[in-house]
């Protein structure tokens, strides 16, 4: 820097921020700008970035709201991409005030400045990011062959496993299953080949893929219910126990989105405590093609997610990329 350019420039204290523009995405406009297909392809890639170290992701911090709920804020970031901040809200009681019980917010961050580029609202994304990732899993590690699935879950997961799973095997029938059988029709209505049925047995027997979709403190299958050659995933997330029997998740081939599913929850989950790590095969790992997926028609294979913040990053920056292609977006003055 020559000498004129040092009298040129200001001093710290005479730069201010000012005014910016920052693009604002609203829950609809994020709905419409997240392409289901771009989202699979993306969180494969994110995984293999997860391997291979390029995308930055610490532990996610926990604030609890006693007798209400609780606050975790999620950050990742891959070259090439946006920071990706989020903060997502977990309250229980908001179905009885018609709210979703997840809600959030997600920033974005320009990588060269650190400067605000989008805030979205990050709830749809939150119900479908989770989704995608296990259905993925099926993609990578059930029978291409597969033609009958059950989802157990008639929430924001359930929907968007029933969305999601004919993009990536040719089914013939998806059997959908609730607590509330109301629940489970209104949401197998939905699709084409969507059946509702109360007898969760009978349906998981028949299944080639069985996704678990529920808030459950405990396990909504039985092990001896799986058939050879099913995939099973889930989901779902409700400390210290949860929905996914433990001995089917230590007995089986595992399949998790980082070994930190291994840690204490809030960062891992619950029906894994106890477990040893080594027993757990990474989503990206399968995808570089450094660790076997199905290795046999007969095997049961289980994926355990925790939901995590490069499916966030993956999602988010998604929509704001086609946000901007296609013009879209109100602009906040900030």
């Amino acid at each position: 820097m020559t000498g004129e350019d040092k009298r040129q420039q200001k001093a710290s204290f005479e730069v201010k921020k000012g005014l910016r523009e920052v693009m604002t995405l609203s829950e609809t406009e994020v709905e419409k700008y997240l392409n289901p297909r771009e989202l699979l392809t993306g969180l494969e890639d994110g995984f293999r970035g997860i391997e291979l170290g390029e995308v930055q992701a610490p532990p996610r911090p926990r604030l609890t709201v006693p007798g209400k709920g609780f606050t975790l804020a999620m950050a990742a970031w891959r070259p090439g991409m946006q920071l990706t901040v989020k903060i997502v809200n977990v309250f229980d009681g908001n179905l009885r005030r018609d709210l979703p019980n997840h809600l959030a917010v997600i920033n974005l961050f320009d990588p060269d400045t650190g400067a605000t580029s989008c805030v979205m609202d990050g709830t749809y994304i939150t119900g479908i990011r989770t989704a995608a990732s296990a259905v993925l899993s099926a993609r990578l590690l059930s029978r291409k062959a597969s033609r009958i699935a059950t989802v157990i879950g008639a929430g924001v997961q359930g929907r968007e496993h029933v969305r999601l799973l004919p993009l990536v095997r040719d089914l013939e029938q998806i059997n959908v299953c609730s607590l509330h059988f109301n629940d489970a029709q209104r949401l197998a209505a939905q699709s084409e080949i969507g059946r509702a049925t109360a007898d969760v047995e009978a349906a998981v027997r028949e299944s080639d893929i069985v996704c678990l979709a529920t808030h459950s403190a405990t396990p909504v299958v039985k092990t001896e219910w799986v058939r050879s050659g099913t995939h099973v995933s889930s989901v779902g997330f409700h400390p210290p126990d949860g929905e996914l029997p433990k001995n089917l998740a230590s007995t089986r081939r595992l399949f998790v989105e980082t070994l930190d599913a291994f840690q204490p929850t809030p960062v891992g989950c619950g029906e894994l405590a106890g477990l040893d790590a080594s027993i757990g095969t990474t989503l990206g790992a399968v995808a570089l093609g450094q660790m076997p997926g199905r290795i046999s028609d007969d095997e049961i294979t289980v994926y355990k997610a925790m939901g995590i913040a490069m499916e966030d990053m993956i999602a988010a920056n998604l929509v704001y990329e086609a946000a901007k292609r296609q013009g879209g977006g109100r602009v906040m003055t900030w």
